[in-house]
């Protein structure tokens, strides 16, 4: 006769425990010893190119084809124009609101042109080089700070707030680093999912101080997703410069306690970006982990058309970035030191990109406003009660007083089809 001795599930439990607690002592170091650290850490900056544009390897192979570096110094060249023409019209009250991207151009740019169309992107506000290069043109902006008809979010979000589900760009959302969780849960998904593509979350040096970053980069790092969190680091947070928001090493120094990968880069040096984010990329996807990366760059402009930055940064400090570390002429100096650029190349594409942002604008601001009737769709399947009262009381009072209101600005209802999902 066989005796069998089954083990309780309470046993079992102990079982487990007592490994559990075993493996938490075997990874401690022990040590007699009283000593309460502070270490300090300066951690390198990879870079590529030095300010005038030179390889600082002679034996360097980029990621990037000479193809490539000439279209994203194309596109960083595109959003620069249009950065200086939307502010202009935003000066002239044409468009309400606008945030320039001098100095960031190569961080934005190199960094999408490293991913692809399936990678899931999350932005933060200055990323409209992201959605450029992703495809989201500059007609499309130019209807989306005017909110006509044609904008895909149908006038509901201020202006420079793209969104775009073609584009895999997910729609900015104005409060600082919401949409870094999001990028956890979405690299989650895509891992359960089996699709070997990564999501991206980008943000600025301010939004690394919420509690939402923090969370969202511990979960990604427990959950082993393969997200990307790009930190453009550019010197403020509004009005407060870095120096007055953290003590230690900057962002990139915050990876090793969550037990994530992380690097620092030269974010006004576009071959180093497009490096970095290019093995990044690699290295989420072949071990399923997220990756912190720091793009050191500068704001060149003010935060925003709200923003005076001369009452908390002199000129003197602006002009020295300008002179001696633009990521534009970074860019055009290392093409044109490969016989791959040259002054007429360069005028005939700033008159291009001119006249082409230009016509954008006249053709955006001739377009009718979507319906008023769109002020209550796309939060409900079916519209409740409630707003149903509202949508009502709106109607009345625009009947009641009829020569008070534009309302000829806005489309009928019967003429209109939503931008999203054009007819065919």
């Amino acid at each position: 006769m066989r005796l069998v001795v089954r083990r309780a599930p309470r046993f079992r439990a102990l079982l487990r425990a007592r490994s559990f607690t075993s493996e938490l002592r075997a990874s401690r170091i022990f040590t007699t010893e009283l000593d309460i650290k502070n270490e300090k850490t300066n951690l390198p900056c990879y870079r590529v190119i030095d300010e005038k544009g030179q390889l600082l390897k002679d034996d360097y192979k980029p990621t990037a084809s000479v193809e490539l570096m000439k279209k994203i110094y194309h596109v960083m060249s595109q959003l620069t124009v249009m950065d200086k023409i939307f502010y202009d019209a935003q000066r002239q009250g044409r468009i309400s609101f606008h945030m320039q991207h001098t100095g960031e151009q190569a961080a934005l740019i190199a960094s999408a042109a490293a991913m692809e169309l399936g990678d899931v992107i999350y932005t933060q506000y200055r990323e409209a080089g992201v959605y450029l290069w992703r495809g989201y043109n500059m007609q499309q902006m130019a209807h989306q700070c005017y909110g006509n008809m044609y904008d895909l979010g149908k006038g509901r979000q201020m202006p420079i707030h793209y969104g775009s589900r073609e584009c895999n760009v997910h729609t900015v959302s104005s409060p600082l680093a919401t949409q870094i969780p999001h990028a956890s849960g979405a690299a989650y998904a895509l891992k359960l999912e089996g699709k070997k593509n990564v999501s991206c979350a980008y943000f600025g040096d301010g939004a690394a101080s919420e509690g939402d970053f923090h969370a969202a980069l511990n979960f990604a790092a427990t959950l082993k997703a393969p997200a990307l969190f790009f930190c453009r680091n550019n010197g403020y947070a509004i009005s407060t410069p870095t120096y007055e928001q953290y003590v230690g090493d900057g962002i990139v120094s915050r990876a090793p306690g969550y037990g994530m990968h992380g690097i620092r880069v030269d974010g006004n040096d576009f071959l180093a970006v497009h490096e970095v984010v290019t093995e990044a990329r690699r290295i989420a996807l072949e071990q399923n982990v997220p990756v912190l990366i720091e793009a050191m760059t500068y704001r060149g402009g003010h935060h925003s058309t709200s923003d005076d930055s001369t009452a908390y940064r002199s000129k003197d400090e602006m002009n020295d970035w300008a002179e001696n570390d633009d990521p534009l002429t970074r860019a055009r100096l290392h093409l044109e030191s490969m016989g791959e650029w040259d002054s007429e190349q360069e005028a005939e594409m700033q008159r291009f990109y001119r006249k082409d942002c230009i016509a954008c604008l006249q053709n955006a601001v001739k377009q009718k406003l979507p319906p008023l009737s769109q002020l209550f769709t796309d939060v409900y399947h079916d519209i409740p009660w409630h707003l149903q009262e509202q949508q009502e009381k709106l109607n009345s009072h625009l009947e009641k007083y009829r020569d008070e209101y534009k309302t000829s600005e806005y489309m009928k209802d019967e003429d209109y089809t939503d931008p999203r999902y054009p007819e065919p």
